[in-house]
């Protein structure tokens, strides 16, 4: 997912496995401790539905302010 886009473009989830790819970037570009960072993703990730249908992801737009936040 991380070359690719929704229909529309405008789909704000990305998968664990590309959030997780990004982690330590994202900590250094904002000079967070990269366990702070990975607890956020772990807060912004969404389960599948009722368990089984379809796949974790991380809602990017939530998680980007709630990194805003940590200023």
């Amino acid at each position: 997912d991380a070359v690719t886009a929704s229909g529309s473009g405008l789909d704000p989830h990305i998968s664990v496995r590309n959030a997780a790819l990004q982690a330590a970037r994202v900590a250094k570009a904002r000079n967070l401790p990269l366990p702070q960072v990975e607890s956020l993703i772990t807060a912004h990730t969404s389960v599948p539905t009722f368990g089984l249908l379809g796949e974790a992801r991380v809602n990017v737009v939530s998680l980007n302010l709630a990194l805003d936040a940590t200023k």
